[in-house]
């Protein structure tokens, strides 16, 4: 298990705190300031924050790059740059580039003439290379198409926390997993077995049996009115639609970065959706009121709630999203999604701590199996070889 793999892990488990943290603030915060727009808005803008620290990371990589040049030593220090580095996004070109070196020395101390078959392996990696590699100009491409769905995807889990437990909205929108299978398959990212199948029927038995199961705390009159079945039913009904959006998300940024993430900056990515949400997606907040789906929009009324939006924009939204990228490039897509499906038990644990909620047998049993439904859609291709399925 190599150090990336391990940090990789590290990230997926932050992560997990990080998101169920994050929920239970910003329904907090809902006590005093309920407006889901504005939280959203203002996490997603804030990823705007990537650029400038990308760019600055861009300059400092040339600049050791031109240095080492001038040095006669351009491999040995751009390795030591990339590690002080320690971006996920340079490690194809480290790979290549010391692939170059090894074979430049093997070359001098044997003095040996390579055939023309014998250098075709090599070739194919950098035709392969070319391949992968995108412009400036389809990374900002790519932000301006994901911006909008990035943006759907927080605001119906920030609306669907408005409205019903944390718990709640966690169970449901970690079947976006599932969802990720579906859009996969439709698209031609993923492929489909009995297993999987298997998993999503178990999944979808756990939604319902946790829509229907009941929940009960001692704060209740603070997060709900007396509509309180109709809006947890609403409230589930954002959540789901946040897993679908989330797993076509999930999809197309997996297409647009590459299995491994080397086709793109994802820290520029992130930017470009941060800028794209923060100068073009302001005036949803209108026909949202319009509709009653969000409440007319109003600032904070104290210097206290605006300091808790703003740092649970920058950790909840910001510091997270990019983690759950690392771990997604560190490791593999199989165990970030099954690692997430953690959020599960440990959103339970804290609604049962901080709100003393309590759970139907019919709610626990529909978390438990939407839980084992995870874990058969990302063990499936272990299932189909030893079932035979």
């Amino acid at each position: 298990m190599s150090f990336k793999y391990k940090a990789g892990l590290f990230l997926l488990g932050a992560t997990v705190v990080i998101w169920v943290s994050s929920a239970e603030v910003t329904q907090g915060i809902y006590n005093a300031y309920k407006q889901p727009f504005a939280v959203t808005y203002l996490g997603a803008s804030l990823m705007v924050v990537y650029l400038p620290i990308a760019f600055l990371k861009d300059w400092f990589y040339n600049k050791m790059k031109n240095c080492s040049t001038k040095n006669g030593n351009f491999a040995e220090t751009v390795m030591e740059a990339a590690e002080k580095l320690g971006s996920p996004l340079k490690f194809i070109e480290q790979k290549v580039s010391a692939m170059e070196l090894e074979g430049s020395i093997s070359r001098k101390d044997s003095d040996l003439n390579l055939s023309l078959g014998e250098e075709q392996p090599f070739l194919n990696v950098n035709q392969r290379k070319a391949e992968r590699e995108v412009t400036k100009w389809d990374i900002v491409r790519y932000g301006f198409y994901l911006a909008p769905l990035w943006f759907v995807v927080e605001y119906l889990s920030n609306a669907a926390l408005a409205r019903t437990s944390v718990a709640s909205t966690t169970v449901l929108s970690s079947t976006s997993g599932l969802f990720t299978l579906f859009v996969g398959v439709l698209l031609g990212q993923d492929s489909l077995n009995m297993a999987k199948v298997v998993a999503v029927f178990v999944s979808m038995a756990g939604v319902a049996m946790t829509t229907l199961g009941k929940t009960w705390s001692t704060d209740d009159s603070q997060l709900s009115s007396s509509s309180d079945g109709e809006r947890s039913l609403v409230g589930d009904l954002f959540g789901l639609l946040s897993a679908m959006s989330y797993g076509l998300f999930t999809v197309l940024l997996k297409k647009y970065a590459g299995e491994d993430g080397e086709r793109v900056d994802v820290q520029k990515l992130f930017g470009y959706i941060g800028l794209f949400t923060l100068i073009a997606l302001w005036w949803l907040v209108w026909p949202l009121t319009m509709l009653g789906i969000e409440p007319k929009f109003t600032i904070p009324h104290s210097a206290k709630t605006d300091e808790v939006v703003l740092a649970n924009g920058l950790i909840g939204s910001v510091l997270s999203d990019y983690f759950w990228a690392l771990s997604v490039v560190w490791t593999t897509p199989l165990v970030a999604t099954l690692g997430m499906s953690l959020t599960i038990p440990l959103a339970m644990l804290a609604d049962m701590v901080i709100h003393g909620r309590h759970y139907s047998a019919v709610y626990i049993l529909g978390s438990i199996q939407v839980f084992v439904g995870f874990v058969i859609a990302n063990l499936s291709d272990w299932f189909s070889k030893k079932l035979g399925l």
